[in-house]
């Protein structure tokens, strides 16, 4: 028998029925408009982009051709004034100016091509302004990789991130490989992502603490201490056990990275770096790389946080021979021109030691050649 309120139940389940059935189609239809609307932005950006650099180039070829003389003002001046009547503010002197820069810090128009797939013109104006090329190079590379937004590259740049990465302090050359390496092959090296100091200011950690107090803050900021890690770490575990023989050990923190394809363990610690630590951190190595390494994988690597760095003990540990990487943590972000001052002595200490082991190496070949003479 069919009730009055059955029927009613009847009625609104077949009304519902055409609805529910177009949910997957609206749901394909959604994606496909998303998409569309994102294609036309990124075109739109690529075009526009690609149109600021040919003018820049056009200005300044026409300029060189006045051999920058006193029409160059003029020049400037009028082709503004005509276009901003024509076109609008887009192109006042200042941005034409801009437009010009533009050009001149990329003059190759592929490497251009490449880079507006992921940059935008915005991106391009936060670029443009850095002097040292390889630095410029590092930021464009890294966040066309890690596709970084306009404010995300303002913040890295402001915080000295490629002068914190092991990077900086590799020969001009070496950094040429390896920014080529990230660019062409979207390859990522573990100098392009440890660093040091790593600044730790989002803990709230003041006076005094204990190592726990550090590792339970990292816990509790994960994402932030993630961001400060860089691209591609995810969280694997804290106080990982470690057991050999009757013996337990604990690595602090275990990440894995995953542009690097491989295990990454920290360990905090409290004080200055001390050559005991180095042991320590090979046992963890060879641990995770017997026990936890997968197929395909590279070896682990170790990062030892540190409040402060015994420079000689580190460098003739040689610790990244070994995979092992020491750098010291901040817990307050110092004034700007302290920490420009501490990563230029830093630079500095790093483009020594890289002199003084050149000579070594290139008398090698002649001693070689002077033995076998003798015999």
């Amino acid at each position: 028998m069919v009730t009055k309120k059955t029927s009613k139940a009847v009625a609104r389940n077949t009304a519902l029925a055409p609805v529910q059935a177009t949910v997957p189609l609206l749901a394909d239809i959604r994606a496909l408009v998303e998409a569309a609307h994102q294609h036309v932005a990124q075109t739109a950006n690529a075009t526009l982009t690609m149109l600021y650099w040919n003018i820049g180039h056009r200005i300044g070829v026409e300029l060189l051709r006045k051999e920058r003389a006193p029409y160059g003002q003029e020049i400037v001046s009028t082709v503004s004034r005509e276009l901003t009547l024509a076109y609008g503010n887009s192109f006042s002197e200042k941005n034409l100016r801009r437009m010009m820069q533009f050009a001149e810090v990329y003059p190759d128009e592929q490497i251009v091509v490449s880079l507006i797939r992921q940059l935008s013109w915005t991106h391009f104006i936060a670029l443009i302004p850095l002097q040292d090329p390889l630095q410029r190079e590092f930021y464009a590379c890294m966040c066309a990789t890690e596709r970084w937004s306009v404010r995300t590259l303002r913040e890295r740049i402001g915080s000295m991130l490629y002068e914190r990465t092991a990077i900086s302090r590799k020969p001009r050359k070496q950094i040429e490989q390896e920014l080529a390496t990230l660019r062409d092959a979207e390859q990522m090296t573990p100098a392009l992502l440890l660093r040091d100091p790593y600044v730790l200011d989002f803990l709230g950690l003041r006076d005094t603490w204990a190592e726990s107090d550090l590792e339970a803050a990292i816990a509790r900021e994960m994402e932030a201490f993630l961001l400060e890690l860089g691209a591609g770490f995810s969280f694997v575990a804290r106080q990982k056990r470690i057991q050999l023989d009757d013996d337990d050990f604990y690595i602090d923190l275990l990440f894995y990275n995953r542009l690097l394809r491989r295990l990454v363990a920290v360990e905090l610690k409290i004080g200055s770096f001390k050559a005991a630590y180095k042991g320590q951190m090979e046992l963890y190595l060879r641990w995770l790389n017997q026990h936890e390494r997968q197929p395909g994988e590279e070896p682990p690597l170790g990062i030892i946080l540190c409040t402060g760095g015994k420079r000689e003990q580190i460098e003739l540990l040689e610790l990244g021979a070994a995979g092992i990487h020491v750098a010291q943590y901040l817990t307050q972000l110092p004034p700007r021109e302290l920490l420009m001052r501490r990563l230029h002595e830093a630079e500095s200490r790093a483009r020594e030691l890289l002199d003084r082991h050149e000579p070594a190496q290139s008398a090698k070949p002649t001693i070689a050649k002077k033995n076998r003479k003798g015999r």
